[in-house]
């Protein structure tokens, strides 16, 4: 999977920026495959929930990018349209801002506090456009430096003294820093009823 930029980009986002919606991913995979992940504007629908990419949408966008696709010459086989899923990828510093408050997982380009792989809640964005920082609240587990069986010796020691860990420190990093984000799913099967 290789992740396309450049002119192509620009074309295919405002291509889909028109139809109502954001590019999150442009990617070229073997055999000729396009791959085009698309999601919904907007924080939340008027029933507060977030709002979802449709089948429909999906057609929308491809039967459109498929025209465009034969004007502009674009050499490609196969288009797959699809919506980002619910461990949806961060990228840019405005999906970071949407998704504050939401847990990710990331990893990032070099070692901070001696960890590369971080997994937490987004505590805000701040800084200029090129220069934003992402504020991480770390989950409780993910704060551990110790080994999976001293963690364990360390929590009921704690447990034994009534004592409790200190809630872990906010980090913060730049967005350049991040090597791959992605959110960490949140399945509710329960019944609504």
């Amino acid at each position: 999977m290789v992740s396309i930029k450049g002119p192509l980009v620009d074309l295919v986002e405002r291509t889909v920026d028109g139809l109502g919606h954001e590019l999150v991913a442009l990617e070229r995979e073997g055999r000729g495959l396009l791959r085009v992940t698309i999601d919904r504007k907007g924080n939340t629908s008027a029933s507060g929930e977030p709002p979802l990419v449709t089948l429909d949408d999906c057609e929308a966008v491809s039967h459109q990018l498929t025209h465009l696709f034969a004007v502009e010459d674009v050499d490609y086989d196969r288009l797959e349209v699809s919506s980002p899923g619910v461990d949806r990828p961060l990228k840019k510093a405005h999906e970071y801002r949407r998704f504050t408050g939401a847990e990710v997982q990331l990893q990032l380009l070099a070692p901070l506090n001696g960890r590369k792989r971080w997994r937490g809640t987004i505590a805000g964005v701040s800084g200029a456009a090129g220069a934003e920082r992402i504020r991480l609240s770390p989950t409780p587990d993910e704060d551990a430096k110790e080994p999976v069986r001293r963690v364990g010796a360390v929590k009921k020691a704690n447990k034994k003294a009534g004592q409790t860990a200190p809630p872990p420190a906010d980090v913060e990093f730049a967005l350049a820093d991040v090597d791959k984000a992605r959110l960490v799913p949140v399945l509710d099967f329960r019944s609504k009823r």
